[in-house]
């Protein structure tokens, strides 16, 4: 087992990796600066359950400080990174440009650099599907061309792979990026979607639908995330120059945005007033994963469909809102 340093590990996807990694054996040291892009009692929340487990410590820290990373780095000395980490959101990056190139660009150059000094065994990163930007081949395979994100946030990731790409050439560094997939499910974060949708199906106010519904997405539940980050920890890229590869993590189903509010109306028991709208600047029509490299890789087969993720979603939704 491994000393692992998972950074946002109080955000959404952290919180179920840390959960994962410790209940793997991993000694997980979380980090998260608690960011108020959203709600921080939802953090603190997931923070408090994380805290209750053997083989979690937690340090308050920003990735963007390079002192403060420098000498984390030499207090834990992980073996291996899960850097999750970042200003996330397509459509934040409009408002707020420079939150993006602090936490994603010198915030991800301060792990890289962390990696190098410690010589870890493996980093894994999120990056994300926006790299594919209006790319027009359904499904996205790791294979396409990615030079044209829709947005900066998508940009920023797309550097994040350059970036691995070059410190693994230099240095050796084994390092996987994860193009994630429309990630959702329990203690999700509330900018998305789903969680937008809920809220106001609830309180009986209209709920925002994009380029009036005619969009698909690869909903991902965030188990299946997890499962494939617990299975590559112990797989780092060997047998290629260099030794720096990106995977899709998705269902690869998609399915259109009007089917997932039905099943938030099923299993919220209430119909939603929906005020359909032009297409947001920044979105795409659809995201649809090729999924076949992460399959002969680990033998990825996602277990959770959108039928049942929902449903768990509005059960833990049901107790956190009241």
């Amino acid at each position: 087992m491994s000393r692992v340093l998972l950074t946002g590990a109080a955000g959404f996807i952290g919180f179920h990796a840390a959960k994962h990694l410790v209940g793997m054996g991993h000694d997980v040291f979380g980090l998260d600066n608690m960011s108020p892009y959203y709600d921080v009692a939802l953090k603190e929340a997931r923070l408090a359950q994380l805290k209750e487990l053997e083989g979690f410590s937690f340090t308050r820290g920003d990735v963007h400080d390079v002192e403060f990373m420098a000498s984390h780095f030499e207090s834990i000395k992980p073996e291996c990174i899960v850097h999750l980490a970042a200003q996330t959101g397509v459509r934040h990056s409009l408002d707020a440009p420079r939150d993006y190139l602090d936490a994603n660009l010198s915030g991800f150059l301060n792990i890289l650099e962390g990696a190098r000094r410690h010589r870890v065994r493996h980093m894994i990163y999120a990056s994300s599907s926006s790299v594919y930007g209006g790319n027009q081949e359904i499904p996205f395979s790791e294979s396409h061309r990615v030079e044209r994100p829709m947005s900066l946030y998508g940009a920023t990731k797309r550097a994040n792979e350059l970036m691995a790409y070059s410190y693994a050439h230099l240095y050796r560094i084994p390092l996987t990026g994860l193009r994630l997939f429309t990630v959702y499910g329990p203690w999700g974060r509330p900018d998305m979607a789903y969680y937008l949708f809920s809220e106001a199906i609830m309180a009986d106010r209209p709920i925002r639908v994009f380029n009036e519904g005619a969009c698909s997405r690869d909903f991902t539940y965030v188990d299946d995330v997890v499962d494939a980050v617990g299975a590559l920890m112990g797989k780092p890229p060997e047998g290629q120059e260099p030794p720096c590869r990106v995977l899709n993590v998705g269902r690869g189903e998609p399915v259109e945005l009007l089917r997932m509010i039905e099943l938030l109306e099923d299993n919220l028991g209430h119909k939603a007033v929906k005020e359909l709208l032009p297409m947001q600047p920044g979105d795409v029509e659809a995201t649809h994963a090729d999924i076949s490299q992460l399959q002969e890789l680990i033998g990825f087969k996602p277990q959770v469909s959108l039928e049942e993720g929902i449903a768990r979603f509005v059960s833990w939704y049901r107790i956190y809102a009241s």
